[in-house]
């Protein structure tokens, strides 16, 4: 989940320009980016266009996510010379793709428009159960708390990060973004039942970021710290003074914000279901 790995060489173009919309379940990939193993969703993605088109595809995305970390609408793009409706790249990409990756929409887009380049913001949520008991069916895509959780104190603790600030105290050592310099521009957080949902938005998120975020939030909404504790810990821009990373299950990337002359879809269905 990050900003941090830089993009490939920019693909030649040619043909047209196809913008995806992916949703996935992070539980059986080593995140999104390509590696050697294969077992990436880019490289499950890669293979199902490829077998559809009967040539190579190269694609880049709106934002890497980790291992474990679930899509509800990561969107790519990809420059090809073949000729198929919409529709046509939706239906045959998914019928070689795993239940647990799928094309939700395909649109041809202007060769000015980058996947990545052109989001002006992107979303993540963090779904979170408290209970006494670990969650069961929801394994893997829930987070899991058994403390009760204090939901003003979390307020007031996230209300500290919003804005610009230097997120240094809540990105990874691994982290390969130029700057540690981020602008939030909103966090929600809402209780439904037993279960606590947790939006972010940004221009761009440092790796782990919003687990490391999340690790903060919940210390403080189980008391172990004060609100003011966040300030703190932002300023000193160490990452030891933030807690630790907190686990990748109930983390999903809900997607970019684009400006409203691509055209591109806003919302998915996932979006309801999560």
């Amino acid at each position: 989940m990050s900003e941090t790995a830089r993009d490939p060489a920019p693909v030649a173009r040619t043909g047209r320009r196809i913008a995806l919309g992916v949703s996935y379940d992070g539980r059986g990939y080593q995140g999104w980016q390509s590696q050697p193993s294969g077992q990436t969703v880019q490289d499950r993605l890669e293979r199902a266009l490829a077998d559809f088109a009967c040539k190579p595809i190269s694609t880049l995305c709106a934002g890497r996510t980790d291992a474990g970390v679930h899509g509800l609408m990561q969107v790519v793009h990809f420059d090809t010379d073949i000729e198929r409706a919409p529709a046509s790249w939706v239906r045959g990409t998914n019928r070689f793709l795993p239940p647990d990756i799928a094309v939700q929409w395909a649109q041809p887009v202007p060769a000015g428009f980058h996947a990545r380049a052109s989001a002006i913001a992107r979303r993540y949520r963090y779904v979170l159960l408290e209970s006494p008991v670990r969650p069961s069916l929801e394994a893997g895509r829930v987070g899991w708390v058994f403390r009760p959780l204090d939901g003003v104190a979390m307020h007031a603790a996230a209300a500290h990060l919003i804005g610009e600030h230097d997120f240094s105290s809540f990105r990874a050592a691994e982290c390969q973004a130029a700057s540690p310099v981020k602008t939030l521009t909103r966090i929600d957080i809402e209780r439904r039942g037993a279960y606590w949902r947790f939006e972010f938005e940004a221009n761009a998120f440092l790796h782990h970021m919003i687990r490391n975020l999340m690790g903060c939030l919940v210390r403080v909404g189980q008391g172990l710290a004060h609100p003011d504790w966040m300030r703190e810990v932002l300023a000193a821009r160490s990452r030891d003074a933030a807690a630790p990373t907190f686990a990748p299950d109930g983390l999903y990337f809900v997607g970019p914000v684009y400006a409203p002359h691509w055209g591109l879809p806003e919302r998915v269905a996932a979006y309801d279901w999560a």
